[in-house]
């Protein structure tokens, strides 16, 4: 009877480590990669109804297509996404409209950039300001940890209150259109699309290439880990492809130009 009862609580230990075992993995054994995203972020990508949509997460599914992996993406908040993916705990890898530069180039990988972008002030139609350095005595909105985060502090002094610093792009631009702030800075594909998407509220665009450098998005993953090196190749098959010329459309608007983005590649 005691041997019985041994021998049965090893199986069940053995069926418990097993199903541990497969929550990375399918029905059929293959590894479910783990992606992390901040669906606030439109046209990159945001939420409708109960589904994660944009620019990032149709990218990423012809990516890991053609990488032929398995793949899931969860929506959680921005600073939650980067520690995530920082210590490879919770997260494979993150799509998120992420900059790459030398700060985050030291503590992640990124893949082959896949998206040029720039910082882009909004402002109600007939303000006086015309550049990023008017914004030093105005009350500013930014997503905070992102780069316009990071160019404003610059701007305007780390801790100054006038830098209204939010979770996501989406409080910041509400506290734009409820007149809390002089202006948002924000990433020119977030700025054009709330434009567009918001004739009534007479926001107008200011794009300032002076103190405003390009910036390149990377799918970004822990340090060291293999997938960055299985999905490079698919990256840049992809970034070739008609299919990134269609999903550039889709979500921008506008036919990509691919100059400097394969340059940098």
């Amino acid at each position: 009877m005691k041997k019985t009862w041994i021998i049965a609580l090893i199986a069940s230990l053995v069926l418990v480590l097993s199903a541990c075992g497969s929550k990375e993995e399918d029905g059929a054994g293959k590894k479910v990669y783990r992606f992390a995203t901040d669906a606030s972020y439109p046209p990159m990508e945001n939420m409708d109804k109960d589904e994660i949509v944009g620019f990032d997460i149709d990218f990423l599914a012809a990516v890991m297509e053609e990488a032929g992996l398995e793949y899931e993406v969860k929506n959680i908040g921005w600073e939650a996404l980067l520690e995530g993916v920082r210590t490879g705990a919770e997260f494979d890898g993150a799509i998120s409209a992420i900059t790459i530069n030398d700060e985050r180039l030291q503590s992640y990988d990124f893949s082959p950039p896949y998206f040029e972008s720039t910082n882009m002030i909004l402002v109600p139609e007939g303000s006086d300001i015309k550049s990023a350095l008017d914004l030093k005595d105005k009350k500013v909105a930014v997503q905070g940890g992102t780069t316009a985060d990071e160019l404003m502090t610059g701007i305007m002094g780390d801790g100054n209150s006038s830098l209204k610093k939010f979770e996501s792009n989406a409080l910041a631009l509400q506290e734009m259109a409820s007149n809390g702030v002089d202006a948002v800075v924000a990433d020119s594909a977030v700025v054009k699309d709330y434009i567009k998407n918001n004739p009534d509220k007479k926001f107008a665009s200011i794009l300032d290439t002076e103190n405003f450098a390009p910036e390149y998005y990377g799918i970004a993953f822990p340090k060291d880990k293999e997938l960055k090196a299985l999905l490079e190749p698919a990256v840049k098959k992809v970034l070739e492809s008609d299919k990134y010329k269609e999903m550039y459309e889709k979500w921008i608007g506008v036919e990509p130009d691919m100059t400097r983005l394969i340059e940098t590649k």
